[in-house]
C-alpha cells in the first residue's frame, strides 16, 4: 500500500485519480480548495485517507497545504494536480501580486515541492498544448505582453514539465516525471474535448505506484501510459535554472538541494 498525495482533487481529473488509487487499496489524502468543496469531496469518496483545505493561488494557502500535509507524515508520491484552465479571460492577480493562473499552474507545484517532505515520486500534470510554446522567462508575469489565457496557461504547462525534470537532476534519490492526460472533457477541457476520458488519470496514478521499469524511470514524459517526447526546453538545465530562481525570488522559498 502507498501513501499518495493529490493537489487540486476535489473533482475532476484529481477526484478520478484518488477514485482509482483508493479502489487499489492505496493511502490517499484528497486537497479542496475549501471546506466547502472538502466536505463535497468526501462524499463524493468516502474511502479518502484524509483531506487539506487551502487556496494554493496564494503564499500563505501554498505555506497552509504545506504544512497540513507535512503533519501526516512522509508520502510515497505526489501528483501534483492543481491548475486554473487555459480559457481565463484576464490577467487576474492574487493577493501576493501575481497572476493567478503563474501561481497556481507553477509557483504552487514549486513552493509546495519545496516546503513538503520529500516523497519518493513526484508526478507533475502539464498539458499537450505545452509543445506550441516557448519560455518567457523574462515576462512570466505577463507584464509586458497583452494576455492571452491560452498561451499563458500553455506557458504554465511547459514550466511545469520543466520543473519535473529540474526535480530529477536535483533530486537524483526521487523519482520525478510529467505527464498529459489529454485534451479531455472535465470543466477545464470542456464537453466538445475529443480525447479519451477513461485514459486520462490512470497515467499520474500508474507513475505514483507502479513498479513497471517504465514507470520508475526519472525526468520522463508520458501520454496515457506510454513515453512519449516534451517540448525540448522543457529539458534544457540553464533554462530550468532560471525558472527556478525565478520562483524562489516570487515565492521567497528556496528549493533545497
Amino acid at each position: 500500500m502507498a501513501r499518495i498525495f493529490i493537489t487540486g482533487s476535489a473533482q475532476g481529473l484529481g477526484l478520478m485519480t484518488g477514485q482509482l488509487l483508493a479502489e487499489g487499496g492505496h493511502e490517499v489524502v484528497l486537497h479542496a480548495r475549501d471546506a466547502a468543496r472538502a466536505a463535497a469531496t468526501r462524499a463524493a469518496l468516502p474511502a479518502v485517507a484524509g483531506m487539506v483545505e487551502g487556496d494554493v493561488a496564494t503564499l500563505a494557502g501554498m505555506r497552509a497545504v504545506a504544512a497540513q500535509v507535512n503533519a501526516f507524515g512522509s508520502f510515497d508520491a505526489v501528483i501534483h494536480n492543481v491548475a486554473i484552465g487555459y480559457r481565463e479571460p484576464r490577467r487576474d492577480i492574487t493577493a501576493d501580486g501575481l497572476p493567478a493562473l503563474f501561481a497556481t499552474n507553477v509557483l504552487a507545484p514549486y513552493a509546495l515541492t519545496a516546503l513538503m517532505h520529500r516523497p519518493r515520486r513526484l508526478i507533475y500534470l502539464s498539458s499537450g498544448m505545452h509543445h506550441h510554446v516557448r519560455t518567457e522567462i523574462d515576462d512570466m508575469l505577463w507584464e509586458r505582453r497583452r494576455w492571452n489565457g491560452s498561451t499563458a496557461y500553455a506557458e504554465s504547462k511547459l514550466y511545469d514539465a520543466m520543473l519535473a525534470f529540474a526535480i530529477a537532476r536535483q533530486w537524483p534519490d526521487t523519482i520525478s516525471n510529467a505527464l498529459e492526460p489529454g485534451w479531455v472533457p472535465t470543466r477545464m477541457g470542456g464537453a466538445g474535448a475529443p480525447d479519451d476520458m477513461d485514459q486520462a488519470h490512470r497515467t499520474q496514478a500508474w507513475l505514483a505506484v507502479s513498479n513497471d521499469p517504465a514507470a520508475m524511470r526519472s525526468g520522463r514524459y508520458f501520454y496515457h501510459l506510454e513515453e512519449r517526447a516534451a517540448n525540448p526546453e522543457a529539458h534544457d538545465p540553464a533554462l530550468a535554472r532560471r525558472l527556478l530562481d525565478r520562483c524562489a525570488a516570487f515565492s521567497k522559498i528556496e528549493l533545497p538541494s
